[in-house]
């Protein structure tokens, strides 16, 4: 097939036909079409989009490039949860174990950062030993045992859209909907779940910036999914501010741990309790909503969750022992420099966005498919807005590789705060609850 014809007919505004869809995928996860050839293609899609039916053939084409995970037959319901991406979460981190205690199984494909985004993956990466690419036996094997795995979907699960990943990061072509439908929902259905909660996030630190754009892609989300026999829902949450008090990959692991102990902050475990809620109310497990959400905060509180956690980090090879020590420790960057208040008074914005770039250019994130990631360099004790503060007191901790780097991100984050002489306006996290069109 000449896929420079499909190239042109997409640039000029044609649909695909299902055929040339599946055809595309097939080579593109054999490695048959040269990187400049795919980026074109997803300029083109960027700029002109897909219709349902193209959406659709590109999704199930992506899920079918590779092998589809089959568990055993269980009481345990198969559900996942998949962030559209934000800065300072870590919500899947913590989530998995707690969904396991809840009597689910959780066989979670994650991926890479994206933009200033931070990927699940690179933070897990941050743990001494622990591995992100298990074998498709071992996934299902760990799964059954343990209740949950965190892992990336390897050469053999959904192998197209790994190449597709890549290439989306550094082509300024995240936030096209057709292209997060796709690459969200084949990698779920690939995982042969039951139910399935999408977090979409809006702001400026998101790909959406406004609550009207998140709503048009989960609405596109919960629907496809709805059609490919998943029981699908969504949340849409505000990222303006970055979520918790932690960003960056080692950081955030610390974070979610901290809050597996009930030692987090407030934001990160609502939104972790919501997750969980929602899905015991979409399997049937639990309502109504404030019922399952009572009963994900006792399992939370008990303990479990945490040593579920660490049950699944050994499973996946991870050194406690170096994991507890670096745990312990107050930093592990080269430079640890603070940030400070200019003046007395609230402070109103944290803006998400540029502290995602600020973390993404100490190290923490990608400028190319070869950047090398830092785990350890980012900020942490965060103040939020609404927080009040004194002339002097510590707005962040700008964890780097040297001084240089601390210096130019505490000059940069100067301009991420803002204050008022009173307490701001706090707006909720959760603006929204998506649900099925035909529901």
């Amino acid at each position: 097939m000449n896929f420079l014809t499909l190239i042109e007919a997409k640039r000029d505004g044609q649909a695909l036909s299902t055929e040339q869809i599946e055809s595309l995928i097939a080579a593109s996860a054999a490695g048959k079409i040269p990187d400049y050839q795919l980026a074109a293609l997803l300029m083109a899609i960027f700029f002109r989009g897909l219709n349902r039916a193209e959406t659709l053939a590109f999704t199930l084409a992506m899920r079918y490039s590779g092998e589809v995970l089959k568990f055993p037959d269980d009481e345990r319901p198969l559900v996942d949860k998949h962030s559209t991406g934000g800065v300072g979460d870590k919500v899947s981190l913590l989530l998995a174990p707690l969904l396991a205690c809840l009597g689910f199984r959780v066989p979670m494909i994650s991926g890479r950062g994206l933009g200033i985004t931070g990927g699940t993956l690179d933070k897990l990466e941050s743990i001494p030993l622990l591995a992100t690419t298990l074998p498709l036996e071992g996934i299902i094997a760990q799964v059954q045992k343990v209740g949950c795995v965190i892992c990336g979907q390897s050469d053999h699960i959904v192998p197209a859209d790994k190449a597709l990943y890549a290439l989306r990061d550094v082509t300024g072509t995240v936030p096209s909907i057709p292209l997060m439908t796709a690459s969200i929902l084949s990698k779920k259905l690939a995982e042969g779940i039951g139910a399935l909660l999408l977090d979409v996030k809006f702001g400026s630190g998101a790909f959406m910036k406004t609550q009207e754009q998140a709503q048009e892609l989960a609405q596109v989300m919960v629907d496809l999914g709805q059609e490919c026999g998943v029981q699908t829902g969504a949340l849409l949450t505000d990222m303006n501010t970055p979520l918790g008090l932690a960003a960056g990959n080692w950081l955030e692991v610390k974070e979610a741990a901290a809050c597996l102990e009930g030692k987090g902050p407030k934001d990160l475990e609502e939104l972790v309790l919501a997750c969980a809620a929602h899905l015991l109310v979409q399997t049937g497990k639990a309502a109504p909503l404030e019922k399952a959400r009572a009963q994900a905060a006792q399992c939370l509180a008990s303990g479990k969750a945490r040593q579920k956690w660490e049950e699944m980090l050994a499973a996946q090879g991870a050194d406690l022992t170096d994991y507890h020590h670096k745990r312990a420790l107050d930093h592990t960057a080269n430079v640890v420099q603070e940030l400070t208040a200019p003046r007395d008074g609230f402070v109103a914005r944290c803006d998400a966005k540029l502290v995602g770039e600020v973390i993404r250019d100490l190290g923490a994130g990608r400028l190319t498919k070869e950047s090398i990631i830092n785990p350890d360099v980012g900020i942490d004790r965060l103040t939020k807005p609404g927080m009040a503060v004194r002339k002097g007191a510590i707005l962040c901790r700008v964890h780097a590789a040297d001084e240089a780097g601390a210096k130019q991100a505490c000059s940069r984050l100067q301009t991420a705060f803002a204050f008022s002489d009173g307490p701001p306006g706090i707006p909720s996290l959760i603006r929204q609850v998506i649900t099925p069109a035909s529901t």
